[in-house]
């Protein structure tokens, strides 16, 4: 085309006005189109939503668990390492899943825990793994605390 114009336009009579027909007809179809895919997969997509929820949440366990949680603590507070049994029943009595229970423990451990200078001493020092187990048996509380849920 001659007097500058781009090659790519093409003269339609129309002088440059927009179908509205064509574009409401779009509109349409891709309104019918929304709606059918909500239709088909909406319970797809709040279980995908709520599975999202979950795991982007973060915060304080609930308060009765935190305390089931802190009462084993301070009876086992010379060596606060559950046995698998007792990590089951905690999770079964507050509610929380297991991976919970680690990561609390864990945390509690790291923010409140010093182990007394003898058993340190005893555990890292002991040439005998045997030793080491009869002082930690000696000083924490015997398996079978009994939780009030």
């Amino acid at each position: 085309m001659e007097g500058g114009g781009s090659s790519e336009e093409v003269e339609d009579g129309s002088g440059g006005e927009t179908d509205f027909q064509e574009v409401d007809h779009h509109a349409v179809e891709d309104r019918e189109l929304k709606e059918h895919l909500l239709r088909k997969y909406s319970g797809y997509l709040s279980s995908l939503k709520q599975e999202f929820m979950k795991k982007k949440k973060k915060g304080k366990l609930p308060k009765d668990a935190r305390q089931k949680l802190l009462d084993w603590w301070s009876l086992h507070d010379k060596w606060p390492y559950p046995s698998e049994t007792e990590k089951i029943a905690l999770a079964e009595c507050t509610g929380l899943d297991q991976k919970q229970i680690n990561n609390w423990f864990i945390n509690q451990r790291k923010r409140h825990w010093k182990p007394s200078e003898d058993m340190h001493f005893m555990v890292m020092n002991s040439h005998s793994p045997h030793s080491a187990a009869l002082y930690v048996e000696r000083h924490m509380m015997t398996e079978g605390y009994h939780l009030d849920c």
